[in-house]
């Protein structure tokens, strides 16, 4: 299997990915994983699923049956046996890459380089969409960029972003290991300190470059505050954005576009809106499925929109496949602006 068909049809239209078309890919992916992935090919031998059965219906029940036939992947085995997940006599371009580990333990995961080529247009497309960046900046006005984050497939990824719209940038690495824990039991000042290389260079940065694009978590936006009227994009992510911490970034930095993303090692970023007090995240079809989900008498379903569910991730490429859920819940929103699938609203680490 290879990218050749994929990334043709996703950048003729990043965001226009039919159900029908999602439907057939995740099936070819599925098919070719079973055959040549020595996780699934274990997973086929010992369940024997039916695709023909699987397939059947809209990309919704699709989606409720792949996770019904018991193909979700333990948490704790693919962080353990990660290179079960490759491909046997796979040819791509592939790259390793960790989680950022703020949370727990580092996970590793790999893309092909190629995933950047999918990734990409749908960024590109949903930003400009969005947020208009496109008739913003130019090679009149170029973005100068900063970014906070975890080497890998965040600097990869940040980096053909800024370029494409003639941009530079500057990425400052940052140990993440461990960091939510440090910030909910010792603070904001105990994360600072321990950041202590990435703050000075920022300030370094930041007082000598005209940079007027950041990209960063949202607690590391108050090295920004002493500069934030040159500021006019930034890019901030993590389930941790709140309304209300949203709202106050949003009065500091009054003449800012704010665009929330969420970030996962094992697909990226996906583009967020912040749509009447809610945030809702959409995911870059057909690589990425997300939908919250709900046991009910005794099978998961994709819950209503509106509806809260625990989420789960499709995540069917080429090189990797990926079915699991998460530990945090979110709600089914509806598409938006340039969207034309359902989204996860709100997410929030609720599950444990």
């Amino acid at each position: 299997m290879k990218y050749e068909t994929l990334i043709e049809e996703v950048q003729r239209d990043p965001l226009g990915i039919g159900d029908e078309w999602a439907r057939e890919y995740l099936r070819d992916v599925f098919e070719f994983h079973f055959e040549r992935t020595p996780y699934w090919r274990s997973v086929a031998e010992r369940l024997k699923p039916d695709l023909d059965e699987i397939f059947q219906g809209s990309l919704v029940e699709v989606v409720e049956n792949i996770f019904n036939a018991g193909l979700t992947v333990d948490e704790d085995y693919l962080r353990a046996r990660w290179v079960d997940f490759v491909p046997d006599g796979y040819h791509g371009r592939i790259r390793f890459y960790q989680s950022s580990g703020t949370t727990r333990e580092r996970a590793i995961g790999h893309w092909d380089a190629d995933y950047l080529r999918i990734l990409h247009p749908y960024l590109r497309a949903a930003l400009d969409g969005i947020y208009g960046l496109a008739e913003f900046y130019d090679l009149d006005h170029r973005m100068r960029a900063i970014a906070h984050g975890p080497y890998g497939w965040y600097q990869d990824e940040i980096s053909e972003l800024v370029w494409s719209y003639g941009g530079m940038l500057y990425f400052i690495g940052m140990e993440t290991d461990g960091l939510k824990r440090i910030l909910r039991e010792q603070g904001l000042d105990a994360v600072l300190r321990l950041l202590d290389p990435l703050v000075r260079y920022t300030r370094r940065v930041m007082e000598t470059d005209r940079i007027n694009t950041v990209r960063s978590a949202p607690q590391l936006m108050s090295l920004f505050e002493p500069y934030r009227e040159s500021i006019e994009t930034a890019i901030i992510s993590g389930v941790g954005i709140t309304n209300e911490f949203f709202e106050h970034l949003s009065e500091l930095f009054e003449n800012t576009r704010l665009i929330p993303l969420y970030g996962y090692y094992l697909f990226g970023d996906l583009v967020g809106v912040h749509h009447r007090g809610e945030f809702r995240y959409y995911p870059n079809r057909p690589a990425t499925i997300v939908f919250p989900m709900e046991m009910r008498d005794g099978e998961y379903r994709v819950v209503g929109r509106g509806e809260r569910g625990r989420v789960a991730f499709v995540i069917a490429r080429p090189e990797v496949l990926v079915v699991k859920f998460e530990d945090e819940t979110a709600t089914r929103v509806p598409p938006t602006g340039p969207f034309r699938w359902d989204g996860f609203g709100d997410p929030s680490r609720e599950v444990r």
